[in-house]
């Protein structure tokens, strides 16, 4: 195991406050797989000093003379770990909730792909694993998904083996425990896979646990950090993803699963279209795709069709519709109005009248337009099965 170390040119980084109690244990079993360890030692007011004093001619140790949070002591352990040469580094909490005899999983999957992040997905619904830690784990997981796409399920667990040398230059602006969520979703945009990896887990029961994470302080500070991280997310990542996966491999595939998708049924694009079109005249201007798209959704219709068809109304024919409607709607009135830019004077009675005209036409031409398309849709698709199913290949003699 050390020698799989060694070629990896990998790391183990024990960031530790305060943990007296467990950290030689956890050191001593460490070693057993490698000696190429790093102490953090993040201003400990404990025996801890004492404790590291004993393997100082065996491990590298970091001193902050006060505490200055976790992210910080991981923080200055990658400097130092890059300094000494390192591509990765494993970091295990001291408090003896992790097991290292887990760390060859972390070195077997490294082999299987270089240049991941990997993180220890603890079991959160074993025996003593306390209610907060259970659902701060899950808001993690889905903000990090928000974030990133990336779906896990355990973001907060600080068994990680971190590609240290390919996260290098990637600026952090946090030192305390919402550190470890900012370090994985900046990798994420950096291209860095990030997966999760089945470890043991173990946790004292109820104040034997030592712990430094302080809910509500630490809670609104992860919460102050997702809103940082979901805006640039939003207004950048998020596009940015986007247009890189627009290669023409990726739109050959979009448009050939959603447009020309033999297995899919006819009546399903033909409904599609047809929805898309009566939603797109149907008069809810500016909400049609926010109310279709959920609709399409749950009537499990073709979202693409649907979203196009809808573009029925791009401003050239908006103007179009709109007087189409409001004539439609006449035809059906006891006193048609033909006044729609209000020559005659702007009043309410006027603006109601020419209104309820145009609702009415508009509710109808979305209905037949949506017929229409339909009919027309699944006669296309119709013919066009028909014929790929006359034209059988030649086999060759």
């Amino acid at each position: 195991m050390k020698e799989l170390f060694k070629k990896h040119n990998c790391c183990v980084i024990i960031p530790t406050y305060n943990n007296g109690g467990t950290l030689q244990q956890v050191i001593e079993e460490v070693l057993r797989y490698t000696e190429d360890l790093i102490v953090v030692n993040d201003g400990a007011t404990d025996h801890t000093h004492e404790i590291l004093q004993h393997f100082e001619d065996r491990v590298q140790i970091i001193r902050h003379e006060q505490n200055s949070g976790k992210g910080m002591a991981l923080r200055n352990g990658f400097s130092h770990a890059l300094a000494q040469g390192y591509d990765y580094a494993i970091t295990i909490d001291s408090d003896a909730q992790h097991f290292p005899s887990d760390l060859p999983l972390f070195l077997a999957e490294l082999e299987k792909q270089p240049e991941v992040l990997l993180i220890g997905a603890r079991n959160m619904e074993g025996e003593h694993v306390p209610g907060k830690s259970s659902f701060g784990n899950k808001f993690s997981n889905f903000w990090f998904w928000v974030e990133t796409g990336y779906k896990m399920d355990d973001t907060q667990s600080g068994f990680r083996l971190y590609p240290i040398r390919k996260m290098e230059g990637i600026q952090y602006r946090t030192s305390l425990f919402e550190f470890e969520i900012e370090a994985i979703v900046k990798a994420a945009w950096r291209g860095i896979p990030v997966k999760n990896i089945p470890i043991q887990v173990h946790y004292e029961p109820g104040k034997k646990r030592i712990t430094h994470f302080r809910p509500l302080r630490d809670f609104t500070r992860i919460s102050v950090l997702n809103t940082y991280l979901v805006t640039l997310a939003l207004l950048y990542y998020i596009p940015l993803r986007f247009f890189k996966s627009l290669t023409r491999e990726n739109i050959r595939n979009f448009i050939s699963k959603n447009f020309f998708d033999r297995n899919e049924p006819l009546h399903i694009k033909a409904l599609s279209i047809a929805f898309g079109v009566f939603m797109g005249i149907f008069p809810v201007w500016g909400f049609q795709l926010l109310i279709g798209i959920p609709l399409a959704h749950v009537f499990k219709l073709n979202k693409a069709l649907f979203i196009t068809a809808a573009h029925v109304s791009i401003p050239p024919t908006v103007p179009f519709i709109i007087y189409g409607s409001y004539l439609l709607g006449g035809v059906f009135m006891e006193n048609p109005k033909n006044d729609i830019l209000f020559s005659d004077g702007l009043t309410v009675e006027a603006v109601k009248d020419n209104l309820f005209q145009y609702l009415a036409g508009a509710v109808l031409l979305s209905v037949g337009m949506a017929v229409i398309c339909g009919l027309f849709s699944y006669l296309y698709f119709y013919i066009a099965r028909n014929r790929r199913l006359a034209v059988k290949p030649v086999k060759s003699v």
